[in-house]
């Protein structure tokens, strides 16, 4: 039976779906990722223009992109938007979030967050506490992490290389023997990795060459049996090349773990720390831009403190490498 496994961490949220003992869907919700899509909240137009840009009203006055401007409206004028998109990640550059003006009887709050929105498929969400058996690492979270990480997933017959461009997230089949066989095989691992980490956006999947149309209608028809609705796609070309174009309305975990490295080892340290065994100081070892990162939200060190009713050291330490240590 298929359920979510949800944990509120320090930093972030997790979740997975997890069916027949593994994980088909992996989530995380980070602190700093701003208002959820749906969120209800005033603004102040800060840039009119081609690109209009909006000052939320929250902490930090974060800045971001109004997806369309009302005529009539000057700087500084008081708007009600509501988030249609979050902040992106991209290499070599972020996206800003975006809203729209809001329906004149939206209410002013939060949008769903990420135990909301897995609540909303339907299926049974199980909240995960404290000490005990770690269900989600039993079901293969470290792993999916690493295979972010590297890039790299292997399938029955080849591998699949993943990289997140600014232009989109390509997906490169890779291996040896028939090329159909090796296709549909890589199909079926793409798909799952497009699913399990969220991916949207625009997005390539380089197939092995077919050289018969056949072939290629076959890859096509697998993809759209394979692949959850709604999305877009081209037909596999002569070079195998499909391009898929899926809504992207927030960073898919590619993004999150491979272009925020220090906030991924922050995260994994931290569920470290919570549960480590052992009395008296517990001793957070990493590198010093890990440590740092965590050390400038003290509020995440109070809340670690008390899970564990331990007091809390962080040591910075050059020569540790990936999230360091905890004991």
């Amino acid at each position: 039976m298929a359920e979510w496994l949800y944990e509120a961490g320090i930093g972030e949220a997790r979740a997975a779906l997890v069916e027949d003992g593994r994980i088909v869907e992996a989530r995380i919700e980070r602190d700093d990722e701003g208002p959820p899509v749906g969120t209800v909240q005033f603004a102040r137009l800060l840039e009119a223009g081609k690109r209009p840009l909006v000052v939320l009203d929250a902490p930090g006055e974060p800045v971001v992109s109004l997806a369309k401007l009302p005529p009539g409206l000057s700087i500084g004028s008081r708007l009600t938007v509501e988030t249609t998109r979050t902040g992106l990640l991209e290499r070599g550059r972020d996206k800003l979030g975006r809203v729209r003006i809001a329906d004149p009887d939206a209410e002013v709050g939060p949008g769903p967050d990420l135990r909301a929105r897995v609540a909303a498929t339907g299926v049974r969400v199980v909240d995960l506490f404290g000490p005990g058996p770690d269900r989600l690492e039993e079901a293969g979270w470290s792993e999916v992490i690493a295979q972010v990480q590297r890039g790299h997933w292997r399938f029955d017959g080849g591998a699949l290389w993943v990289d997140a461009t600014p232009a989109m997230v390509l997906i490169d089949i890779d291996g040896d023997g028939d090329p159909l066989a090796l296709a549909r095989a890589g199909a079926a691992a793409a798909v799952g990795v497009i699913r399990c980490c969220d991916i949207g956006g625009s997005i390539g999947i380089d197939f092995p060459s077919l050289s018969g149309r056949a072939d290629r209608h076959a890859i096509d028809a697998l993809i759209d049996a394979l692949l959850p609705q709604p999305f877009e796609r081209t037909a596999v070309n002569g070079f195998g090349l499909m391009q898929i174009i899926r809504r992207r309305v927030r960073p898919s975990l590619i993004e999150q773990i491979r272009l925020d490295p220090v906030a991924t080892d922050g995260a994994l340290l931290l569920r470290q720390a919570e549960r480590a065994l052992g009395t008296g100081v517990l001793k957070l070892t990493a590198r010093p831009a890990v440590v740092d990162h965590i050390g400038g939200q003290p509020h995440w060190v109070d809340m670690l403190q008390k899970r564990t009713g331990r007091p809390v050291e962080l040591i910075a330490d050059a020569q540790v490498k990936g999230s360091g240590h905890a004991q």
